[in-house]
């Protein structure tokens, strides 16, 4: 099926790094998910965090913004031979991007079961029917993850 349920410890360094850039968003009153873009030889193409409430965006998700500084990092739209590690399985706008950016592999943490689409409530990533469909390895240090966003939201209500 091309998915990986449970940590893999050779996504952890990546995963803390996206998971320090999560904390960052709760700053602003976003919601506290981080992205990072790893090039092929592993180096950080781009990173990003949640700015809708801070730029008043509504695509301003952590997915979208790393994938963005990770192009502008490469100088193209293909980010094939990268690699995607976000803090939460991504939505259907963020699954959707990071099949048209050609990413090879898609890392997520926490599973997101009312909006996720990369195997929870959809499988977009995934999806026969587009012309990519990357690896995805899931649930990488997702306790933690979980725990960032139950922190927010728990402050938040």
């Amino acid at each position: 099926m091309g998915s990986t349920h449970g940590a893999l410890v050779g996504w952890d360094g990546a995963m803390r790094q996206a998971l320090a850039c999560a904390g960052a968003a709760a700053q602003s009153g976003d919601v506290p998910i981080g992205a990072v873009v790893l090039g092929p030889d592993g180096a950080v193409l781009g990173t990003g965090v949640n700015v809708r409430e801070r730029d008043a965006d509504p695509t301003g998700h952590a997915e979208v913004v790393a994938l963005r500084a990770a192009a502008a990092a490469r100088g193209e739209w293909r980010l094939d031979g990268c690699t995607l590690v976000v803090t939460l399985e991504p939505c259907t706008m963020c699954a959707g991007a990071i099949v048209l950016s050609r990413v090879d592999r898609l890392v997520f943490g926490a599973y997101d079961e009312k909006a996720g689409a990369a195997g929870s409530l959809w499988d977009v990533v995934r999806d026969r029917r587009l012309n990519h469909r990357p690896e995805v390895v899931g649930g990488v240090l997702a306790g933690e993850s979980a725990a960032l966003l139950e922190a927010f939201f728990a402050e938040h209500r």
